[in-house]
């Protein structure tokens, strides 16, 4: 059996149907999403002391680790990774235009 590959465009969310600019949203979301996953898992935190240093609620923790990115906005997730010590910063890259 011969198996079909389709080149990724580089965002997960693009390849599978989002529109352009909803899928540089997610990208962005989910690759902040990712940081603050990495973060809480090196420091080896429980969901609870993690709540308390993120000043949410141990379900959003939950949420948080569970990928539901849908329930995170951009700010909401820069500002986590602000209280865990991260310094944030954006980095802008202009494509050929298509």
């Amino acid at each position: 059996m011969k198996l079909k590959m389709t080149k990724s465009s580089g965002n997960v969310f693009r390849d599978i149907g989002f529109p352009r600019e909803e899928a540089e949203h997610l990208l962005v979301r989910a690759d902040l999403m990712i940081q603050v996953q990495k973060l809480i898992t090196s420091r080896r935190l429980k969901q609870k002391a993690a709540a308390k240093i993120l000043g949410v609620t141990q379900p959003r923790v939950s949420d948080l680790l569970r990928g539901r990115i849908d329930l995170f906005s951009t700010d909401a997730l820069i500002d986590l990774l602000a209280r865990l010590g991260a310094e944030v910063r954006l980095k802008v890259k202009v494509r050929p235009a298509a």
